[in-house]
């Protein structure tokens, strides 16, 4: 049975009493706390984007089923300018065709493993004994010579340890203590939080150095050798392994190995055989393909117009990224994100509004890679942080809201070190106080897609999510799937992500603004 939300009576009261300085249209947020929390389609929405489109990895074939249904959604919605816009150039897509291991001996058993993105398959299925390289300087390989061709080998490192219990919950949500301690955060410093130079950080990062260099050695006599499989091991336990890339995604990439990242458990299980003088035999088959003809990314844009004859060019937007890791389907990250931004869109065409401003609703792509998607846009729509010259749309803007941090229900909002919306924020989610959102902290917080905006002096912002078990279950694994989704609070964070929408575009003024940043220093 759903849970049905109702709008407090409390917090009606509160919505027309409180903060007087920022108004609160009371009728809006109960139209839309009716659509949103009692009618809505958030479930619709991801299983689309989760179970039907599959892995999203970026210009990926699961990426692209993706923002096709994403288009005709939007059109069906009877939202406006809908299309593909592309950013730039991004490189190759990739996806898993076929993933097969499992150990032979000294026992069968199927090992829990993803092929590393980018990676090539093997040439058809293999079977051979596992090789454990042990070698601490380039020299150390010449005793493999001539050994290695065609068989499945694992590198020796002083990194992969035993594994240590824990037992603490993998799910949480904040505190009321928690949240108390984000409002009382202070200003960020200006440019940021400052680092410090040290002996014992610079030495870890001079050994990082020194044996990210011995593995590109290592990888290179792999690749003479002409290896049939790289075993590598996978950060996680309890069957979960967060995954990554094995290769570039340029179009002019160099050739690598084909790598399966192995869950922590089977990992450990063949390493200790190995150490211990046992005969490990592995058969394994991966066939993955590579997309070239179309190297551009594209971000999925949709609108709902304006209607104030004095404010309809100014634009709302709101945003989350679209692409994801290859291992689940992107649920947590972020299909979570992209379907509650989706929802609030359709609440607000549901309720029949007609906004003053524009509300544009964009769906990144490759922000896994670098911010690309959304970075793309504001350099080409607002400012290119090189030169920081305001184009044609930065005026026009009031602020850019964005969902990345899980399936987790909004708390509140991470201000950006933009005091001058604190006031007009709290009054926004007074009429949430119930569904837990009322905390507002002037900290910034980073690794999303809001950081384009704010990185060119406009109005961005990040909300406060719940936890749950995005850091220590979901991101970037291959548990990040549709089951981990929870609904409530999906409805919830897209009916708090409406409201705000909704204010932003009806009140007198745009938002405030920090002040524009210098031009970014060319890197060295």
């Amino acid at each position: 049975m759903m849970k049905k939300f109702t709008f407090s009576a409390f917090a009606l009261g509160l919505c027309l009493s409180g903060f007087a300085q920022e108004p609160v249209n009371s009728a809006a947020v109960a139209k839309i706390r009716a659509e949103g929390l009692d009618k809505s389609k958030a479930y619709d929405i991801a299983y689309q984007i989760t179970d039907v489109a599959g892995p999203r990895l970026s210009n990926s074939p699961g990426l692209k089923k993706a923002q096709d249904w994403a288009v005709k959604y939007f059109n069906e919605m009877g939202l406006k300018n809908v299309h593909l816009e592309a950013w730039g150039e991004f490189g190759k897509g990739w996806q898993v065709d076929k993933y097969y291991a499992a150990t032979t001996a000294p026992f069968y058993r199927p090992i829990i493993a993803s092929p590393k993105a980018w990676t090539p398959g093997t040439k058809g299925a293999i079977k051979s004994d596992v090789i454990l390289i042990v070698a601490d300087t380039i020299t150390d390989l010449a005793k493999y010579k001539g050994k290695l061709k065609g068989k499945i080998v694992m590198i020796e490192s002083p990194l992969v340890q035993p594994l240590k219990n824990s037992y603490k919950a993998d799910a949480v949500r904040y505190t009321d203590e928690d949240l108390a301690k984000m409002a009382a955060a202070a200003p960020p410093a200006a440019g940021g939080q400052n680092r410090q130079g040290g002996g014992p950080a610079n030495n870890q990062r001079a050994m990082m150095m020194r044996m990210m260099g011995m593995r590109a050695a290592i990888d290179s006599v792999l690749m003479a050798e002409g290896i049939g499989l790289k075993l590598t091991y996978a950060r996680g336990n309890h069957g979960t392994f967060f995954t990554s890339n094995g290769a570039s995604y340029k179009l002019d990439a160099k050739p690598v190995n084909p790598e399966l990242e192995v869950s922590s458990e089977d990992y450990l299980h063949i390493l200790r055989l190995l150490r211990g003088g046992e005969k490990v035999e592995l058969e394994a088959e991966v066939k993955t393909s590579f997309y070239d003809k179309d190297p551009k990314g594209y971000n999925v844009i949709a609108e709902i117009p304006g209607t104030d004859p004095k404010l309809k060019d100014e634009i709302v937007m709101l945003g989350g990224h679209y692409d994801s890791w290859h291992a689940g389907t992107g649920a947590t990250d972020n299909a979570a994100g992209s379907a509650v931004m989706i929802e609030a869109m359709r609440i607000l065409k549901a309720i029949d509004f007609k906004p003053k401003r524009t509300i544009r609703i964009a769906l990144w792509s490759s922000e896994e890679q670098g911010l690309f998607g959304s970075r793309g846009y504001v350099k080409e729509h607002f400012a290119d942080p090189a030169d920081m010259k305001p184009k044609a749309e930065h005026e026009k803007l009031s602020a850019y809201y964005n969902l990345d941090n899980g399936t987790g229900t909004i708390r509140g909002v991470y201000l950006q070190g933009n005091a001058a919306v604190k006031d007009i924020f709290q009054s926004w989610l007074t009429p949430f106080e119930d569904l837990g959102a009322k905390t507002i902290t002037i900290s910034n917080t980073g690794g999303t897609d809001h950081q384009a905006y704010d990185g060119v002096g406009l109005p961005g912002f990040q909300f406060i999510q719940d936890p749950m078990d995005y850091n220590t279950r979901t991101h970037h694994s291959n548990q990040d799937t549709f089951d981990r989704l929870d609904m409530d609070d999906l409805k919830k964070s897209a009916t708090i992500v409406a409201s705000f929408v909704y204010h932003t575009s009806e009140r007198a003024d745009k938002l405030p603004r920090k002040e524009m940043p210098k031009p970014a220093a060319p890197r060295q």
